[in-house]
């Protein structure tokens, strides 16, 4: 499907140079702000406290963010799960204070918010088990009950931390072999260039504003590796169809073809893509925003890097007709 099709070829690889340099100097400022800088990790990497509440009628975020702040523990994230009525809280390690103490403060300090108080009462688990737990009474009602509580030790958060570099590795090593098999190695190397340019940015953009670097955070770093190459894929495609069918053309006037041929798709594909992501970021909430921000930076420069820097690359490494 094409909404418009570009009857002349547009000299893209005439600014080769340009496009080079431009993802250079990127390249090298978000490397900079990740050196010194360095990512804002999450709880699931630093480890720390993950306590799920219910409460009786629709959670007041604000007002368990400031309840919850005022305890001084540090950052606290608040954000809704699930229904409107059940809230996760994650806190960092505290330091000198047992977490378990941490947990019942902050339930207690809950509780007293709604006029209520704490009491120690066994009662049965999910599971059918009978297990003490925290009780928040106000009268004959419990506005608010603790569902869960979950310490992440730091342990657990650099083996994550490991294993997601771990998998970043993987899926990179992956798209390599994938595409000298697929095409050549020179567009191996080109597509692996451009697609570490992209993760590189996403990176840089959450160390130079502190974002909160969490799992879905990497899983959208993941999401945008495929979904570059992707792109990737269809221009080195269509460049090697272009050598194929055009045999006066020199290898600028190829590539040049060759992208100037799928603008009208990528706009199509990237543009509807990029519209369904806006809105999550837009009405996701906190849970989504972390996500959604990578994904619009991603798609943004992995449009970009596959279309200006994937190609220019496997020019300069000598791309020619007999490969």
């Amino acid at each position: 499907m094409e909404f418009f099709r570009i009857r002349r070829d547009i000299p893209f690889m005439r600014h080769a140079l340009i496009f080079n340099v431009i993802s250079a100097l990127t390249f090298v400022a978000a490397v900079f702000f990740l050196a010194t800088r360095g990512l804002h990790f999450s709880i699931e990497f630093t480890g720390g406290i993950n306590m799920q509440v219910a409460y009786a009628q629709a959670a007041d975020v604000e007002k368990i963010r400031t309840t919850v702040e005022k305890l001084n523990y540090g950052e606290v994230l608040v954000q809704p799960f699930g229904s409107s009525r059940d809230v996760i809280i994650r806190l960092p390690i505290a330091k000198g204070v047992k977490q378990s103490d941490v947990a019942a403060t902050v339930f207690d300090n809950l509780c007293k918010a709604e006029n209520g108080t704490v009491s120690v009462r066994q009662v049965t688990s999910p599971k059918g088990e009978q297990v003490t737990r925290p009780v928040c009474s106000a009268g004959t009602a419990e506005p608010v009950t603790q569902q869960s509580v979950e310490f992440v030790g730091p342990q657990v958060g650099r083996e994550l931390a490991v294993n997601g570099a771990y998998a970043l590795l993987a899926v990179i090593a992956g798209i390599m072999i994938y595409l000298a098999f697929r095409f050549e190695w020179k567009f191996a190397v080109a597509a692996i260039i451009a697609n570490l340019h992209d993760v590189i940015i996403i990176l840089g953009f959450f160390a130079f504003f502190q974002w909160e670097f969490n799992l879905t955070v990497l899983a959208a770093v993941l999401a945008v590796l495929g979904y570059s190459v992707n792109e990737s894929v269809v221009i080195f495609d269509r460049i090697r169809e272009a050598f194929r069918r055009y045999r006066k053309m020199n290898t600028h006037e190829v590539i040049d073809h060759a992208i100037t041929s799928t603008m009208s798709r990528t706009i199509i594909t990237h543009g509807s893509t990029q519209m369904m992501v806006l809105s999550m970021l837009i009405f996701g909430g906190p849970t989504l925003h972390g996500f959604a921000i990578a994904l619009t930076i991603g798609i943004c420069f992995g449009i970009y890097s596959s279309v200006f820097v994937a190609a220019a690359i496997a020019m300069w490494l000598g791309l020619k007709r007999e490969d």
